[in-house]
């Protein structure tokens, strides 16, 4: 598997709700290798679905999400910074964005109070996104990168996208900062479409029973619980097929399946994802074995849901 694209995608700066440059690198991707697929889908995006996109294959019955955003940092006044989502940061982290100024990058540092900070040579423009400069390294085994979560999640779809005949791959935002856009967007699925099969492909943590190596995740439940009917469905499918697996039951935690769940929308959803180590940090890694898995398990799924 080459992981090029990947890590172009780990260097797109795209933070909860600064996704438009992330998204139209997709499209443009999308426009630029998708008559080589199997399918060749139907792009949909534009101002009434802000910075989301859905790619529509063949006559769907079930939608894939991977959300575009990531955490990160805006500058307040001075040299102040407020985190967006939950950064796991660490002082001398490098951080790197754009003001009307120029380019920027600079180091943080964290007081006593928990107050993070900057030490940019000048004022940088209030309301600025910031970013984890990228360092993405490719090693026997695994892949360090910042961002991981989710780029991991889009590159995924992007690999099923190549043999995928009929499913929708959606792009969502702000799932690290607040959520919404997936309720929105499977509503619009199920009206136009009549899809209320969802799977949610992210990252997970590695905890005492999730370890690197050992294969993609399926998610029994997090903060919020997925109908049992539904996980068991797609357990059956991937036993049957001997696909390797890591079973995941954790008290809190969630995804984009959880803005499903909180709608008032009959739509099943079951989160699967690569564990990663160092979540939302400046380094998280990730086993390359767990990844190749990943992408095998979502091909199977697509063929049977």
């Amino acid at each position: 598997m080459d992981f090029k694209l990947l890590e172009i995608l780990c260097q797109i700066q795209a933070t909860s709700g600064d996704e438009s440059n992330l998204k139209q690198f997709l499209i443009e991707y999308v426009k630029t290798n998708s008559a080589g697929w199997e399918t060749t889908p139907k792009i949909i995006e534009g101002d009434e679905f802000q910075d989301n996109l859905m790619l529509i294959f063949g006559e769907p019955k079930v939608a894939f999400y991977a959300h575009m955003d990531s955490v990160g940092f805006t500058s307040r006044y001075e040299n102040q910074l407020i985190t967006i989502g939950s950064p796991d940061a660490n002082n001398d982290d490098t951080l790197v964005g754009k003001d009307v100024l120029g380019k920027i990058e600079c180091n943080l540092s964290i007081d006593k109070n928990g107050n993070v900070h900057h030490n940019f040579n000048r004022t940088i423009a209030s309301g600025t996104p910031l970013v984890y400069k990228p360092n993405f390294q490719l090693k026997a085994e695994s892949i360090s990168s910042p961002y991981l979560d989710n780029r991991l999640g889009i590159f995924a779809l992007l690999q099923l996208a190549e043999e995928l005949k009929n499913g929708v791959l959606v792009f969502s935002t702000y799932e690290e900062h607040g959520g919404g856009s997936v309720a929105f967007l499977g509503g619009y699925l199920l009206t136009n479409y009549n899809i209320y099969k969802s799977i949610i492909v992210d990252v997970t943590w590695v905890t005492d029973g999730i370890q690197l190596g050992l294969g993609p995740v399926i998610s029994l439940r997090d903060a919020y619980i997925p109908r049992k009917m539904f996980i068991d469905q797609i357990l059956s499918y991937l036993d049957d097929s001997s696909l390797i697996y890591q079973k995941e039951v954790e008290v809190s935690g969630g995804s984009d399946g959880s803005e499903l769940q909180k709608s008032a929308l009959p739509i099943d959803w079951c989160f699967i994802g690569v564990p990663v180590n160092n979540p939302h940090s400046a380094q998280e890694e990730a086993n390359i074995f767990d990844i190749i898995r990943l992408s095998s398990l979502l091909k199977k799924l697509a063929t049977k849901l």
